[in-house]
């Protein structure tokens, strides 16, 4: 585990002589309302090593270095995104096994899976939903963590040789930088509708008024806790309190401390006052009615979607999924697809594009 920066400096010299670097990251987001990178594990030639980036080292050198390199992960886009928290972190080429395997049709395509089938190797899934920010790491998360990197090497190999066996490579690479334009994205969350939960629609509009402030109460106790909103109440507890305070019955607190149970009950209290006017308005979004000609559209292409499916042994979502069909069918202009797939759709090309 390194943890200072004597112990880095060391690995990025070590890592100097590497052309391909495998990495993963662990995170907190479990256990955590502010997730945070816990762990970072890297793979380069022999060496199979884990960082600490919870201690007070500069990453930046590293990352400087292994960003010059090609970086195999599985999955990569989480981990673009937690990497870019912590430093400038912009990798000049990118192998993503996860992408790979499905493109050459893999219908297992995580990585324990992957293990299984080229190695005969069962990971561990003992530490999946661990706290990774716990020190000092106990032996079995280590293993675990260091698995994550162990044959990313190898699987990308195997990978990469079937994509070109198979004429797919162009497919990766544009898959691939849409992958990483799109982890560029900052998500903003929308504060009017961030609290309609899954189960919310069915509720009447007072129900709805109620769990509207049952989530920012819960959303303010999560942050200065720092726990994961669910520690403090499950989206199943807040639906049934909100139905139950709605219509005017008793209502049932969960299991919470002394304290944060009368903030809630107080809180439930001014939720009853809430006045009809204030209740949240559910807006029906009018679609445009499809014309005729975009109904024809979507089903030509889905005919040619399905049959080029089967002939490749693909999933149809790959080629394309039943969204960038309908905004296809819609415009033939849009970018929804990417151009590997529109040539299969027999569509003609909307222009080259790449990420740096």
């Amino acid at each position: 585990m390194i943890a200072e920066e004597k112990s880095l400096a060391d690995l990025v010299a070590m890592l100097t002589g590497c052309e391909r670097i495998a990495i993963d990251t662990e995170a907190d987001s479990l256990h955590c309302y502010f997730e945070k990178v816990c762990l970072i594990q890297i793979s380069g030639g022999a060496e199979h090593v884990l960082i600490d980036p919870l201690a007070e080292i500069d990453l930046q050198p590293l990352y400087d270095l292994i960003c010059s390199r090609r970086l195999v992960f599985h999955g990569a886009d989480y981990d673009l995104r937690l990497l870019r928290r912590t430093g400038k972190f912009e990798p000049v080429d990118l192998f993503d096994t996860m992408i790979a395997a499905r493109l050459v049709g893999k219908t297992a395509f995580g990585l324990a899976a992957l293990v299984k089938e080229y190695f005969g190797i069962e990971l561990s899934k003992a530490s999946q939903k661990a706290n990774w920010a716990i020190r000092p790491l106990p032996q079995e998360m280590r293993e675990y963590a260091m698995n994550d990197t162990r044959y990313l090497l190898e699987i990308a190999d195997i990978l990469e040789a079937d994509l070109r066996r198979m004429g797919r490579l162009d497919w990766f690479l544009e898959s691939r930088d849409r992958m990483i334009e799109a982890a560029r994205e900052v998500k903003e969350r929308d504060e009017s509708s961030v609290w309609r939960i899954t189960g919310s629609s069915a509720l009447s509009p007072r129900a709805q008024a109620v769990l509207r402030i049952l989530w920012f109460w819960r959303d303010a106790e999560a942050r200065s806790w720092d726990r994961p909103a669910f520690h403090v109440i499950g989206n199943d507890d807040m639906l049934r309190v909100a139905e139950q305070v709605a219509n005017g019955g008793a209502f049932s607190t969960p299991r919470m401390n002394g304290r944060r149970r009368k903030s809630f009950e107080v809180v439930v209290a001014l939720a009853m006052q809430i006045p009809e006017k204030e209740w949240p308005k559910t807006e029906k979004i009018r679609r445009k009615r499809p014309s005729r000609e975009q109904l024809d559209n979507f089903e030509a292409l889905k005919k040619i979607r399905d049959r080029v499916a089967t002939e490749l042994q693909l999933d149809s979502s790959i080629i394309a999924p039943r969204a960038a069909l309908d905004a296809t069918a819609a415009d033939p202009s849009s970018s929804a697809l990417m151009n590997w797939q529109r040539h299969l759709l027999e569509l003609p090309p909307l222009g080259v594009s790449s990420v740096a």
